[in-house]
């Protein structure tokens, strides 16, 4: 009775200050005597009022009027919406206290895209924070960001005093507040540090980019990420096609070159998103995070070994499939040991009776004969009315693929090959292996696949076969000075040319090997798993950059040496404060960085813009474009729903019957000068 009545019966005087009735209090009795309709609903508040005693709720003479004025104005239970735990933190339970915060923390629940609008003081960006933290304590996101336009009030960012972030933190500090009620204190720094917590100005959220020479995979080949535009395909990181849904252009910005451990390296910025985990998050199947590049610098080993391993390709790159002239897997086989320099008749060298059988079947209308040892000679089959001078069907192949004249250290896998279907891939890369590679064997660990070539060109093309297959290759030079002379005859032979050697690794599933007694041995040791780390990152002073957004599930695509990267927020709980301060491009990029499983909260004021005049919020704006459009919900918060001093719903009320006076006098001369006109015309 005492929590319902309040200390010195406070709670009961506002009642009775209310109503038209009479209400006694006797013990643990209350006795309503009045009209109908006022003690019904002086029995209901009470009822009510017990109800949010009951599961924990305070009493408060504000939470009393509000509670009165729901029953008389809507349909709402006062309990419902006083009882509604969103956060309790720190000893203190963050609800709603009024209806249309109920209905606006509903709408988070329910809907991607929430728009808070409504005057200061109603909690907007409060209860948005209280939610996406609790969404985060319940592994719902795995990140929170905070966000807002840093607008210039009077006074030039670049004549502020301090660095740059100690310019913007003013235009920050109501987040780091609230956060600071919400979150204990000690462990906000390393939420920040961990990038599980982001507070930044809505400018850097434009950040997350790449220069516009930067390769990006498309079905077509690469292609530089600044001549992308929207509705382009590019390569996702299961290898299909997926289209360009954003393009923004950065400006100038700081880079880096990230490197991982096999060699591959990409240029980004250095708030651009990588998705990563440790070794420990694997073993414990715990998600892919995704940190900045800044995150990473300084933080890439962990005792011993590199820290931060990268996605590969979850499935072969899908490209388009095209007609070949030669038979993929003979190609493979003949740039490994053939001789097709054009010079004489094409030729075969190997002691495995397997590859010769094999290129018979492959070669239609080439007969495959032995010359003497491992050399055989691949005559053209002479057909019924063939005249001296019907070109041989491999010269005529070779001669299309621009491969005439190529001997060992200029061979190469032509283009028609390369950006052909997985199967086409495959099938050249096991002829090279075939003939020029082989599995390499190690005590109580996984077989690895090693292969030799002589050519620059063709190493970088068995690196290109392998990555696109979703594998890791590793390369090393062995000079041609530091080997030692082969013996010819008894007589010692300098090498002429370098050697790269590749050791490669593909993910299960691709058989690497065609030959038996390659493939046995591969079979009988495992592939192993590809993997992929972070080595290091070295800054790379500035260049012109850009960012794209795409509408792959987990919005990552392949970009240099098939490395998978992406800028869009997924898995992250987001907040836009201060939302009319932003202007109409704004606006636009900030709703477009909207990745997977993720959700924006976006609030604000438009009766307190501070942009420059001429500027349009993108907070009025978007109300027009994206009304009606399904997931997306604007709550609409009054006066009646400030939860700050009384006073300040009365200002806001003042303010707003002074702004509908100055407009009804502004516009009273626009009609009176109207009707003169239609009166002149009358006359």
């Amino acid at each position: 009775m005492v929590s319902l009545l309040g200390s010195r019966d406070e709670l009961l005087r506002v009642i009775e200050g209310a109503f038209k009735a009479d209400i006694h209090v006797r013990g643990n009795e209350i006795t309503v005597t009045g009209s109908p309709d006022e003690s019904g609903t002086v029995v209901r508040l009470f009822e009510e009022l017990v109800e949010v005693l009951r599961s924990g709720g305070e009493l408060t003479p504000d939470a009393v009027e509000r509670s009165i004025a729901m029953l008389r104005m809507t349909s709402d239970r006062p309990a419902e919406v006083l009882s509604l735990d969103i956060l309790s933190s720190r000893g203190r339970t963050i609800r709603p206290k009024t209806v249309n915060q109920k209905r606006y923390v509903d709408a988070i629940d329910k809907h991607t895209v929430v728009f808070g609008i409504g005057p200061a003081g109603t909690g907007k960006t409060y209860l948005a924070m209280a939610k996406a933290v609790r969404a985060l304590q319940e592994k719902r996101v795995n990140r929170i960001i905070l966000t807002r336009p840093a607008v210039e009030a009077g006074e030039r960012l670049g004549f502020l005093p301090g660095t740059l972030y100690e310019k913007i933190d003013p235009y920050l500090r109501p987040l780091y507040d609230a956060l600071h009620d919400m979150v204990d204190p000690d462990s906000i720094p390393k939420l920040m540090a961990a990038g599980t917590i982001e507070v930044a100005p809505l400018a850097y959220m434009r950040g997350r980019c790449m220069p516009l020479g930067t390769g990006v995979l498309t079905p077509e080949g690469f292609r530089s990420i600044g001549e992308l535009e929207v509705g382009d395909l590019v390569i996702g990181s299961n290898g299909e096609p997926t289209p360009v849904i954003g393009v923004y252009p950065q400006g100038e910005k700081k880079i880096y070159r990230i490197f991982s451990q096999d060699g591959a390296s990409v240029l980004a910025s250095d708030d651009h998103l990588w998705t990563v985990r440790t070794r420990d998050d694997g073993n414990r199947g715990k998600p892919w995070r995704v940190l900045q590049t800044k995150e990473l610098i300084g933080d890439l080993r962990t005792a011993h070994y590199r820290k931060w391993e990268l996605p590969l390709l979850s499935a072969p790159v899908r490209f388009p499939e095209q007609p070949v002239p030669l038979n993929p897997y003979a190609l493979g086989l003949l740039l490994g040991d053939g001789s097709i320099t054009g010079i004489g008749t094409p030729a075969f060298a190997t002691n495995d009776q397997e590859l010769v059988d094999a290129l018979r079947s492959a070669l239609p209308g080439v007969k495959v004969r032995r010359r003497g040892g491992p050399n055989y000679v691949l005559n053209r089959v002479l057909q019924p009315g063939d005249s001296g001078r019907v070109t041989h069907p491999i010269k005529s192949a070779v001669r299309e693929l621009g491969l005439m004249g190529c001997k060992s250290p200029t061979k190469f896998v032509p283009d028609v090959y390369l950006y052909n279907t997985a199967e086409v891939r495959l099938a050249v890369l096991q002829g090279l292996l075939d003939s020029d590679g082989g599995p390499v064997v190690q005590h109580e660990r996984s077989a690895r696949i090693q292969y030799t070539t002589v050519s620059p060109r063709l190493r970088d093309h068995v690196v290109f076969l392998v990555q696109s297959l979703g594998g890791v290759a590793y390369w090393r030079a062995r000079l041609s000075s530091e080997l030692k002379p082969g013996l010819v005859k008894g007589k010692p032979v300098r090498h002429r040319h370098d050697a790269y050697v590749l050791d490669i690794r593909l993910p299960q599933g691709i058989e690497p090997f065609r030959l038996s007694r390659k493939a046995d041995i591969y079979k009988a040791h495992g592939g192993g798993r590809p993997m992929r780390y972070v080595d290091r990152i070295e800054p790379r002073g500035t260049a012109e950059c850009v960012c794209i957004q795409v509408a792959a599930e987990d919005s990552l695509y392949v970009t240099e040496d098939f490395l998978l990267t992406h800028n869009t927020l997924n898995d992250a709980f987001i907040i836009l404060d201060e939302a009319q301060n932003s202007s109409a491009e704004q606006m636009k990029m900030f709703l477009t960085r909207l990745g997977f499983n993720s959700k924006i909260v976006v609030t604000g004021d438009v009766t307190q813009v501070d942009l420059p005049a001429g500027t349009v919020s993108g907070l009025r704006v978007v109300q027009e474009i994206l009304d009606g459009i399904p997931d997306i919900h604007f709550s609409r918060l009054s006066s009646s729903d400030v939860v700050r001093h009384k006073l300040v719903s009365d200002i806001v009320d003042a303010y707003g019957r002074y702004d509908a006076t100055r407009a009804a006098q502004e516009l009273k001369p626009v009609q009176q000068r109207g009707k003169r006109r239609v009166s002149d015309r009358e006359h």
